[in-house]
């Protein structure tokens, strides 16, 4: 656990691993922090340390200036994120989420990780927030922070038995890589430290400094691809028999979407393959993972930190390697695959034991009551009557699932009542929007996002009509910053934030999320974006192959040039 240490040695590490190493096990002082009076806010460093356990401080950037002339301190509020291993939680949970709210703005906001962020809670809250979270069987620990975050999953599968045993083995790895300290136990629950130093904590995967930066495993399961596996600093492929019984996983580490606006040495990768282990050896398989990004991550340079630059530098078959070195069994061959379908399946689908899923389209993720949609108030009375299980997409919807025939009209009443059927006679580019919260939230935003989508939607949904494409399914993905929450650099068209009212429009990746796509207009605004789509639909509309879809013509066409995959390793 020192090899970090000693590739850093020439380099002065980080401030925030001096924080990380002194927290006592991720203490510092928040807890004085949440008992001072006088301020919204908690220290710098303890803002670091927080989110660790599932909170992010931030503050009103529509207001900022405006206080700041009036000499008051920022509007601070407090996101809190949940962690929801393969995106799944009880009706029961759904109601003690939505409960919630009334401390927060923003209602019920779900994210690309399959699960749930709160937005604008008061510091004087934030413990009773997190501790309902926990109260229903919940929890916020590691859903940010230097760790593993939510262990996502693919949902979409037809046939039952392939999800069952792909979320059991989410929640597995979930259990089994969180963090151990007590400290989260101690500052939510009991709000009372019973140790000053952390003495009797342990971090046997961790360590005291934890890792470099976020690590983020997610597990597909072909043939859908419905979580980006090559997004994943560590994606697992499911492997299934002819029984669609779970054998293994084909293990594809490297992927990662941050950027930093105008530094080269920082850019979005995809994951690549490097082998197959059977179930029983997951776990072991995934801790390693985990402890030779902790041993040879950059703890000096935190832009250089995530997996695909230690990789990138050391190479795909070092990598392999070097996970070889640690595991007492062979990683084996990839075994063969194939993804034919990104994103979700809207409506109702019925799976292989005759149970219905309801995949419902929630515009970003947000769970609010607006006009003529009312839609927090609509899932909650789904709530009170589901006996099924509700479960999130890494695309920020739901789907309302393990519906029995029996109990399907009273669902589609309620859906028409509360107005949640967006997904009815939409466009496919509507149905594939997604979007970051960005401003007013973000600290990290350069330009609007989640409200900005409707606009630029309805104004691209005009040229697909003039085009004769408006049914066309289009991945689009919509980002207020490089720093890619939102996987724009996945998406078939993409804007990316550069400045308020200027983005950079990226296209070219694949529809199944195997291709990123490359740079087409850099830092431009409204109209020169739709200039060029105009342009772009206009030539796809009449030079497509048949059943070809957009990114993969403007590849095709050499339009742009995506950036090709790593070498393969050797077997």
């Amino acid at each position: 656990m020192t090899e970090s240490l000693t590739v850093t040695k020439n380099k002065k590490l980080s401030a925030l691993e001096g924080i990380k190493e002194r927290s006592r096990f991720l203490r510092g002082t928040i807890d004085l922090g949440l008992a001072d009076p006088t301020t919204g806010s908690i220290s710098e460093p303890d803002t670091k340390l927080l989110k660790f356990h599932g909170s992010y401080m931030q503050d009103n950037r529509d207001v900022r200036d405006e206080r700041r002339r009036q000499k008051l301190e920022p509007d601070y509020g407090f996101m809190v994120r949940v962690r929801l291993p393969g995106g799944v939680l009880t009706p029961a949970q759904w109601l003690a989420l939505d409960a919630l709210t009334r401390d927060t703005k923003g209602g019920l906001r779900i994210t690309t990780r399959q699960t749930f962020q709160f937005h604008e809670i008061r510091k004087e809250r934030l413990r009773d927030v997190i501790g309902a979270i926990n109260d229903a069987g919940l929890s916020t620990l590691a859903a940010c922070g230097d760790d593993v975050r939510n262990v996502i999953c693919s949902v979409n599968p037809p046939v039952a038995s392939t999800h069952a045993q792909a979320y059991e083995w989410a929640l597995k790895l979930m259990h089994h890589v969180k963090p151990r300290t007590s400290a989260y136990q101690e500052l939510w629950i009991d709000r009372k430290e019973r140790t000053s130093d952390g003495a009797q904590d342990d971090e046997p995967l961790l360590g005291k400094s934890y890792l470099p930066r976020k690590f983020k495993f997610g597990i597909a399961i072909p043939p859908y691809n419905d979580i980006d596996v090559f997004a994943q600093d560590f994606g697992l492929i499911a492997i299934f028999d002819k029984k669609n019984e779970l054998q293994g996983f084909n293990l594809a580490p490297g992927g990662s979407m941050g950027a930093t606006a105008g530094d080269a040495k920082t850019y979005p990768q995809l994951a690549d393959l490097i082998g197959y282990v059977p179930k029983e050896h997951l776990l072991e398989t995934c801790w390693h993972a985990v402890a030779v990004q902790r041993d040879f991550g950059d703890r000096a340079e935190r832009k250089h930190a995530r997996l695909k630059y230690t990789i990138d530098d050391r190479g795909l078959q070092w990598y392999h390697d070097e996970l070889q070195s640690r595991l007492p069994f062979l990683i084996e061959p990839p075994r063969p695959y194939h993804f034919e379908h990104n994103g979700d399946r809207f409506g109702w689908v019925e799976d292989d034991t005759g149970r219905w899923h309801l995949t419902l389209r929630i515009p970003s993720g947000r769970v609010l009551d607006v006009d003529g949609h009312p839609r927090q108030s609509g899932l909650r009375e789904i709530a009170r009557m589901h006996q099924g299980e509700f479960r999130m997409t890494c695309d920020q919807n739901v789907i309302i699932a393990n519906v029995a025939q029996a109990d399907r009209a009273a669902i589609d009443a309620l859906v028409q009542q509360y107005g949640l059927h967006d997904h009815v006679g939409a466009s496919g580019l509507r149905l594939h929007a997604i979007s970051c919260v960005a401003l007013p939230t973000c600290g990290l935003a350069m330009a609007e996002s989640e409200r900005y989508l409707p606009r630029i939607v309805q104004k691209m949904e005009e040229l697909l009509g003039k085009h004769g494409l408006l049914d066309e399914p289009i991945h689009f993905r919509m980002s207020g910053c490089p720093n890619g929450c939102s996987r724009p650099y996945m998406g078939e068209i993409a804007l990316v934030g550069r400045a308020i009212g200027k983005y950079d429009l990226r296209i070219g990746a694949d529809h199944l999320g195997e291709r990123l796509n490359a740079l087409y207009r850099e830092n431009v605004g409204e109209e020169v974006i739709l200039a060029a789509l105009d342009e772009l639909f206009g030539r796809f509309a009449s030079e497509r192959a048949p059943g070809e879809h957009f990114g993969d013509f403007v590849a095709r066409a050499k339009v742009v040039q995506p950036p090709k995959r790593r070498p393969a390793i050797t077997y």
